[in-house]
């Protein structure tokens, strides 16, 4: 039962108490306009399948990280132009297992001419939204790692445990050439990792919504008829559509 505490204690440290961080240091409109233009920045680098070009990314998020006091920055790559982003942050104690935060770098193919804005132009509207493949999905939760880091230093808090913070290559195909070959390899073992919290969405309060994944699926079957794929080919007429 213990370990069911896990994400509610690392989000208050990592999403709850920079957000009141910010606010108790009376954070400036330019300080938070310097934030958003930073994730903007981020999804304005095209990560689109079939053929994402992972270098920008990686070197926009190392650039990030290296503005960030004792991080250690790392690239893996199993597999030619695939390459995972590991950055560290070691704790007080490195001897307990730490704590993964995973995100991925890819994003599914946008059509311009069905968006109000371009899919990479990371548009802002009069009331702040942001237009932008990825922005959801999940380049956003990936920034908020970092940022939070971040406010975290410079409040002079260090954890206990490691952190790692990990972007992966290629998860809206299945991962196989990025998640799955670092879990198996002996650069993850050396991580002593305890728990990993993976994907996720932005918040618009201070409240984060953590789900536990308890090992107890409970399996049924859905039958729908259309047209078979992931959203990464953008086929009409899928299965998924018409079940909605």
């Amino acid at each position: 039962m213990a370990m069911a505490w896990w994400p509610f204690f690392f989000f208050f440290f990592f999403v709850v108490a920079p957000f009141f961080l910010l606010t108790a240091q009376g954070t400036g409109e330019e300080e938070k306009k310097v934030v958003i233009d930073r994730f903007k920045a981020y999804l304005q680098i095209p990560t689109v399948h079939p053929n994402p070009d992972y270098s920008p990314p990686v070197d926009f998020l190392s650039a990030f990280g290296r503005t960030i006091p004792n991080l250690h920055i790392k690239t893996l790559e199993f597999t030619p132009k695939k390459p995972l982003l590991l950055i560290t942050w070691r704790g007080l104690d490195p001897s307990l297992p730490s704590v993964l935060l995973n995100s991925h770098m890819d994003v599914v193919p946008a059509e311009p001419d069905k968006w109000e804005y371009h899919p990479f132009s990371a548009h802002t509207d009069s009331q702040g939204n942001i237009f932008a493949r990825g922005s959801q999905d999940m380049k956003c939760v990936g920034m908020q790692y970092l940022e939070a880091v971040r406010v975290l230093q410079a409040s002079g808090f260090r954890p206990l445990r490691t952190l790692h913070i990990s972007f992966v290559p290629d998860e809206e195909i299945g991962g196989r050439d990025g998640m799955a070959k670092f879990v198996v390899s002996e650069e993850f073992s050396e991580l002593n990792v305890g728990i990993v919290l993976d994907e996720g969405l932005s918040s618009t309060s201070a409240r984060y919504r953590v789900f536990y994944g308890e090992r107890a699926p409970w399996w049924f079957t859905i039958k729908s008829l259309g047209s078979p794929g992931h959203g990464s080919k953008l086929y009409d007429n899928t299965a998924a559509e018409n079940l909605l």
